[in-house]
This record gives structure tokens, sequence and C-alpha cells, in this order.
């Protein structure tokens, strides 16, 4: 696959001109820092000095005898091997630097995508200081680049305060997004929502100071499998009449990650050009407090047909992802897949940096989680427990957005949105957190793409022949 080149952070090419001007980084084990030391004992002294240890993190530079930097050792045992640079771009001084793998130890272009992801910064509102720049071949670029641009994007889409990134600057992005492939966008708007019957994003988005909206991208050969993906859009989240806390509003500018994941995901399907025909829908919305908000107790009819009792208005995500959901089907794509950061339940079973997985396909939940460890961007597959479904059970609709119980969350956040996926279509959703609640080399804290390379990887495996 040739993929579009695009800017990332971190990472330069190697040309003639500048291939003998870069310092050395050289990974370490146990065994090889034995060997380093069997070529270099000049050094014995300066690593006993420092403690320097083989260990995953460590990063010691070596001096030449004039004074500079002429190398880098970096211990890598025991770490993950696509980010065993990212602890060295982190702390190293803003030169040039080029691998020197001389024992054969890592992957470069797995290497290449740690360090890039360890050299992102928000840098929207405050000045940042230049990073170091790792120098690679052109092959390793064109693979690399795509890669952590999308999960860069997906970082500064999340971390973006929600003023800035409404619902009407999410359709300006992927309009522009489209703009770079000869997508085809459009977006349905406020009242017109109605009027193209999508019911659920505009009750849900009618309080918002930025209208709700239905924004749509498609791409590709028609005569191509269709392939449909859906992003919830919440750009902010008060939780409505059924409002937060000042504590649970406080990351709630990180509700549009599902849409920030499946738009990354159409940029890299774009990039390496996959043979499919793509079609993204994402319901931007602002679930808001106002006269006007939706309430609990109201019942609506959503685009499917099915009426809905709103039990409580803070779990908005599952109601503009109905819509979206059901438009998808409608045009009976061969896989639909949904981003979403649905629920809190997730995170309780699986922690903050693992997304769950459903589908109503267990050997595609298989797949992917096969994936997703062999490379490292883990998510875990999850029951679809229909016996729940009884849950969501309602006296004065065909169902309620909530059950009546706090028990299993995010199966019964998942079964809702099964209502409405057409049977026989293959169907993926992930419930993802979108933001490390910690700081890890090359993941900082803050919005984060979580599952996006092993569901591209899986679209790779699927669809290219």
């Amino acid at each position: 696959m040739k993929a579009e080149v695009s800017m990332c952070y971190g990472l330069s090419l190697r040309t003639q001109e500048n291939k003998n001007t870069a310092i050395q980084l050289i990974p370490v084990n146990k065994k090889a820092l034995k060997h380093f030391l069997k070529d270099c004992p000049e050094y014995q002294a300066w690593i006993d000095h420092h403690q320097f240890a083989h260990k995953c993190h460590s990063v010691l530079t070596l001096p030449a005898t004039t004074g500079v930097i002429s190398q880098v050792l970096v211990g890598i045992e025991g770490f993950d091997p696509y980010f065993a640079l990212a602890s060295a771009a982190e702390r190293l001084s803003p030169h040039t630097y080029e691998l020197d793998d001389r024992y054969d130890l890592i992957s470069l272009e797995q290497a290449a995508l740690g360090w890039s992801l360890a050299c992102y910064r928000f840098s929207y509102f405050k000045p940042i200081k230049p990073t170091p720049m790792l120098q690679v071949d052109a092959a390793i670029l064109a693979v690399v680049q795509p890669l952590a641009s999308s999960i860069g994007m997906v970082r500064d889409w999340v971390n973006m305060p929600a003023e800035d990134m409404n619902p009407e600057a999410l359709a300006m992005t992927v309009d522009e997004i489209g703009l770079r492939f000869k997508a085809v966008t459009t977006t349905v708007i406020g009242e017109d929502l109605l009027a193209h019957h999508f019911p659920m994003i505009h009750a849900v988005g009618r309080a918002g100071h930025t209208e709700p909206r239905l924004i749509q991208l498609v791409w590709g050969n028609p005569a191509h499998p269709r392939l449909a993906l859906v992003g919830k859009g919440v750009c902010f989240d008060t939780g409505g009449l059924d409002l937060k806390d000042a504590a649970g509003m406080l990351r709630m500018k990180k509700d549009m990650g599902g849409a920030a994941h499946a738009l990354a995901l159409s940029y890299l399907i774009m990039a390496y050009q996959l043979p499919v025909h793509l079609s993204l829908y994402i319901p931007a919305v602002e679930n808001n407090v106002a006269s006007n908000a939706y309430r609990p107790g109201d019942v609506y009819v959503t685009r499917k047909g099915l009426t809905v009792e709103i039990g409580n208005t803070d779990a908005e995500g599952r109601l503009v992802l109905s819509d979206a959901l059901t438009l998808a089907c409608e045009q009976e794509p061969d896989l639909l897949i949904d981003f979403a950061t649905l629920t809190g339940a997730a995170r309780v079973a699986l922690g903050p940096e693992i997304p769950a997985l459903f589908s109503n396909q267990p050997a595609i939940a298989q797949e992917i989680l096969t994936i997703s460890q062999e490379i490292q961007d883990l998510v875990w597959p999850m029951p679809l427990y229909r016996p729940y479904a009884s849950g969501l059970e309602s006296k004065i609709a065909d169902l309620n957005n909530v059950a009546s119980h706090g028990l299993a969350g995010a199966i019964i956040g998942a079964l809702f949105l099964e209502k409405f996926v057409d049977p026989g279509i293959d169907w993926c959703h992930l419930d993802l957190n979108a933001w490390n609640t910690r700081a890890l080399p090359g993941r900082p804290e803050g919005g984060e793409a979580q599952g996006l390379r092993a569901v591209f990887a899986y679209l790779v495996k699927r669809y290219v022949k």
C-alpha cells in the first residue's frame, strides 16, 4: 500500500547530505551492553559513574574526546518494542539522532512510531520547545507518518477545549480532511435534522449554543465493499438536566473522542487508499442545560421507528448514535464500526487504557483482539449478553435509554446500540476512554487514540488482498 505522507512530530528524512551528521542511538539489553563495553572499554568508567543499566527507560549520553555527544545508549530490557525509544525522545536535547541497531534488537519502523508519539506536543495555546529529531529512510517515513499523524490528530481534537471544538468546528475539520482526499462531505444542521428525520440528534443537541448536526463523508470506489464508520461526537457533555457534578464534567471535552477516532481512521483509510467504499457518520452535539433541553421521562421516535423513553439525559451518546447507526445500515455496509466514549462502566471493567470491544460476530472480535496483542494496541472483547436487554424495557415505549439497575452498564449500552443495527450486518462497537489518565513513555496525559492501529490493521487484513 502506498500512503500519503503527512506531517508528524520528531521524524526527518535521512538524505545523502545529512546522513553522517546525526548522533547515534544504540539500543542495549543486558547482553548487548556487555558486547558494547567489550568493543568500547573506554566508556566503562563513564557508565559505572552514571549507574547506567540496560533496563527500560535508561538513557545515557556518551561524550567524544572533544566533549560533544557522540552516541547515546538506550536501555530496552523488557520494554514494549513500539515505545523502545520513547524515553529517549522525551529526555534528549533537541539534536538530530539516528538509530544504530548494531545488536539487531528492535524494529526501526516500530521504534520510529513510538519516537514520534513521544515527541507529540499539544501546541495550540502554548509555545512548545523544540523536540529531538530522528532521521529515517523514506520507506520508513512513508509507513510511520500516516500512523503517527492519525494518532496526533486524535490527541489534538480530544485535547481541544469544547469552545474551539464545537459541532461546527468538528464539521469544518471533517470538511478539511475530506477536501484533502477529494471525498464528498455533507452536513445536516439544526432544524433540518427533523426534516431529514434525525430526531434523536436534534433532541439531544438542541440546547447547545452551537446547533447540532449530522456530518457525513463519502470516499472511494462504489464498486468496492462498503465500510461504514460512526463516531460519537458529543463535543461537551454536561449530563443535561441530569447534571454531572464538577469533577464529572471536568474532562467532558473528550466526549467527542469516538468521532475523533472514526475521523482519524477515515484519514488512514484514505491515506493508504484501502479498496473500500467508505462512509463516515458523526452526530455532533453539545449536551447542555437550557429551557429547551430534552428531559427525563420524554419519549422520542427514533429514525428507525423505535420509541425511546429517556431514563437519564446523561446517557445521550447512545441516543445520537442510534440515528447515525440506522442511517449507516440503510446503505447496507459490508462492515459497520462505531467508536464512542459511551460508558464509565467499561472503564470500571477494563480501566482507562483498554477499550471494550463488542461485536455481533465473535470471530471478528477475536481477530481484532489477536491483532491488537501483536501490535501492542490492546482492545478487549466483551459479551453481547442479550438476556440483559430486558433491563432496557419501558412501560410506555419500545425501550428505555438506561437500565432499571446500575449493573453491566457497558453491555447494556452496547445492547441498546445493537437495537439499531440491522441483522446480517457485521458490526463492531468500541467503548473507549480516549484519554490517558497517567503519563507513560510516548503516551502523555491527555487525549489518546486507543485501538485505532488495531482496527486499521484488521481492515487492512480484511480488504487488502
